[in-house]
């Protein structure tokens, strides 16, 4: 095994050819990283290589400048396959080939992925691409299809291959290679070297080089590591705190789900920031688009799940924000090694709510390094901030031309009305604010951080990211509930035997009828369907839409019910008492039965979409956001102040 931490002085010490080295002399590249001073020669030799090297080092370019140089661009056959866990990735590797393939005239390189047109992809498989960079699905896709022949196959890469083992994808991964020629070249690339990717490389790989790259720690020391441990302040007000307070150019903030994305997203850009959300659930155009928004400058904040993110270079991302804290360790070392990639310094933020810092210590036991602590800008510096981006404004509008008429205007005031030029600058000052308040109000006392250990508080980080003691923009009061004389009940046809529970069928229909989830009443689930009761008025393509949705795999098949509710089954057992393996149901209610217990007026309910069996796409196939048509009269009348409950989707 080749181990390996430093790498010689040139790229010209690894026999690359000359129309490559000037392409590395071109995009600025002086020396190889270790990855790619280990793997270039044999690769070049024409061996199989298994390569371990964490997220960020190079390794794109470790194989795909060998695959170039071995490239004939007067075959127009497919010569190398490289298969990557995700779209994203996908995309960002056929463009380092083109990059690096500048004074390689003819060279086609295809990324091939799902959520793309066919006709793009069959059009360039047909012109004949010498690489093809592709997802397994879409790979064995056109497989299957005949589209894609790999009859001339010289080289085949597994990129990221155990993070295509943890997506479930390394079926599929064999059966691409049981498919390509026995006498290709095959190198394999993972961070992390578990069982399964032991396997692969001993049964397809022959007489593999061995190269693993030693690294003081598993995440870059160019990436400044800070957390901030959620007390005091709610998520969503301390995260627009340092946004204001923080200097930076682009960033990715994470979140846990795709809903979550979306949501916070939409409160960042009400909060002002040029911020959208990326996610599986978003068409890929609409992915691109943003990708490509972030590089050019035209957006500075990216919310992403782990899955979208993957694979992600922009040079622009300064800043990678752990909004949820991942669920392994893993994925925060890929999540932050977005930052701080070629040298570039970064920074990592990661909030920590007081239950997860059991994962704190995980994740710096794992990155062999310490996170400090770091505390949240107070009012002091987010007010300075405001003042300093205010005066900044008057400074650019006083350079600015046409200000002839605005003086006349306000000498014209100043003799009619006697009114000092300063109050008048004051009063045009806040007209330029608007609505929103300049400064912050002070600070409330911080409430106590829980102990890891002994009796349950109230946490803060439940609460609803839009609320908060201290808000940065004034906000009305909640609403109470919706009353039950403007409810109707709805039968649905899942139930205990399909394992659901009530918070399923919440997130379900809240996110698939844009429907905040207090506005959803009873639920009373029997065995082999439910009652729920919903506003009046349900608009019919909402109704005809929730049809179709699925809980717990089985479509809710929705009707209106009318008439009494016949009586469940009456047995009777305690809290603890266990039904079919499974706990009773509600602590306390005679019965055991699933309905919702009732909640003080005026608190939240289930987060929509927050356990949402299987809930469909919120998207069209074409990219645009469903929205379900305000059709039909309503016997429901919001109070005054108050949305309609089913209100249509942005």
């Amino acid at each position: 095994m080749t181990t390996s931490s430093d790498a010689p002085g040139s790229f010209a010490d690894l026999a690359l050819p000359d129309t490559l080295l000037r392409v590395l002399r071109d995009i600025g590249y002086e020396s190889p990283s270790p990855i790619q001073a280990a793997t270039i020669p044999p690769l070049l030799a024409g061996r199989d290589l298994v390569g371990q090297a964490q997220t960020g080092t190079g390794k794109t370019a470790a194989f795909a400048l060998p695959i170039l140089a071995q490239i004939d661009t007067a075959l127009a056959a497919t010569q190398a396959l490289v298969l990557a866990p995700t779209r994203e990735l996908a995309i960002q590797v056929a463009e380092a080939f083109q990059k690096y393939a500048t004074h390689l005239p003819g060279f086609h390189v295809l990324p091939v992925y799902g959520g793309q047109a066919y006709g793009v992809q069959l059009h360039g498989l047909k012109r004949g691409a010498h690489v093809v960079v592709g997802t397994p699905g879409r790979v064995i896709d056109h497989l299957e299809r005949g589209t894609l022949d790999l009859a001339r196959l010289k080289c085949m890469v597994l990129d990221e291959a155990d993070e295509m083992l943890r997506m479930g994808f390394i079926d599929d991964v064999e059966k691409i290679l049981r498919k390509t020629p026995a006498e290709r070249q095959t190198a394999l690339f993972s961070a992390t070297m578990p069982p399964a990717i032991k396997r692969i490389a001993q049964t397809y790989l022959r007489e593999p080089v061995d190269v693993a790259i030693e690294a003081k720690t598993r995440t870059a020391t160019n990436i400044r590591q800070r957390y901030w441990l959620v007390s005091g302040l709610q998520k969503l007000d301390a995260l627009t705190r340092f946004l204001e307070v923080e200097e930076f150019d682009g960033m990715i903030i994470f979140a846990r789900t795709k809903q979550a994305t979306e949501e916070l997203a939409e409160k960042l850009e009400a909060r002002g920031f040029s911020a959208t959300a990326i996610n599986g659930d978003i068409a890929q155009p609409l992915r691109e688009r943003a990708v490509q928004k972030l590089k050019d400058g035209q957006l500075d904040i990216l919310v992403a799940t782990d899955v979208a993110a993957r694979g992600l270079d922009v040079d622009r991302i300064s800043h990678v924000l752990n909004y949820d804290i991942p669920y392994d360790t893993e994925s925060y070392v890929h999540r932050i090694g977005r930052t701080g990639r070629a040298g570039r310094s970064g920074e990592a933020i990661l909030f920590v709510a007081p239950r997860e810092r059991g994962m704190l210590r995980a994740i710096e036991r794992a990155t062999r390094q310490p996170i400090e602590e770091m505390v949240m800008p107070g009012t002091k510096e987010v007010n300075e901030q405001r003042i300093a981006r205010f005066k900044m404004r008057i400074g650019e509008a006083l350079a600015s031309e046409g200000l002839d008429l605005f003086r006349d205007l306000v000498a014209d005031y100043e003799a009619e009305h006697g009114v000092a030029a300063i109050d008048i600058a004051a009063a045009l000052a806040r007209m330029a604010q608007g609505e929103v308040p300049l400064l912050l109000k002070p600070d409330a006392p911080a409430r106590p951080v829980p102990h890891e250990r002994g009796a349950r508080r109230d946490r803060p980080e439940r609460a609803r990211g839009d609320e908060s003691d201290d808000p940065l923009i004034e906000r009305p009061a909640r609403r109470a509930v919706i009353s039950d004389s403007d409810l109707e009940t709805y039968r649905i046809a899942v139930g205990h035997l399909h394992h659901v529970k009530p918070g399923n069928i919440v997130g379900a229909i809240a996110n698939e009828a844009g429907l905040e989830s207090r506005h959803i009443g009873r639920i009373d689930i029997r065995d082999d369907h439910s009652f729920v009761d919903l506003p009046r008025g349900m608009p019919d393509d909402v109704f005809e839409h929730l049809k179709g949705v699925r809980v717990g795999g089985q479509r809710l098949q929705l009707t209106r019910h009318t008439g009494e509710i016949p009586l469940a089954p009456k047995i009777r057992r305690g809290p603890g008492d266990v039904r079919d393996g499974k706990p009773g149901g509600f602590r306390g209610r005679p019965g055991g039965d699933d309905r919702r217990p009732p909640r003080p007026r005026g608190e939240g309910g289930y987060k929509a979409g927050g356990e949402g069996g299987a809930p469909s796409s919120r998207f069209k196939a074409d990219g645009t956001p469903k929205s379900f048509a305000d059709g039909g009269k309503r016997p429901f009348k919001p109070k005054p102040g108050e949305r309609a409950p089913f209100k249509k989707k942005p």
